[in-house]
């Protein structure tokens, strides 16, 4: 059987919740990633089920694991890098406020470099 790949979008116009388009579009992926993290609870929960059926307890073992000194470390390294990525447009933006770095004062730079 073959599949088909359509793009498939709900017909009309998208409802909006905050002025805001940007708004809208950061709850849309926030929900997606959401959605992504519970079905990955999920299928972590079935393997954990399946195991303990054939005898192995990894619910246990999972919540009294402790990870080795490198272990920990690269789990940490991870999940800074996951936040930096995660808020790069805040951190921008707060960057940019702290140093008076306003979109007028970027234009000023650009038309001053351009005149040479």
């Amino acid at each position: 059987m073959t599949e088909l790949n359509v793009a498939r979008y709900a017909k009309g116009k998208r409802p909006e919740f905050y002025a805001d388009p940007a708004m809208d579009e950061a709850m849309s992926m926030i929900m997606v990633l959401s959605s992504e993290l519970f079905v990955l609870r999920d299928r972590l929960d079935t393997f954990e089920v399946i195991a303990e059926k054939k005898g192995v307890m990894l619910r246990e073992e999972i919540d009294s694991f402790e990870p080795s000194q490198e272990s920990a470390e690269e789990r940490e390294a991870r999940r800074q890098d996951f936040f930096q990525r995660l808020f790069f447009v805040a951190n921008k933006r707060a960057a940019e406020l702290a140093g008076n770095d306003t979109g007028e004062r970027y234009e000023t730079i650009l038309k001053d470099t351009a005149e040479g």
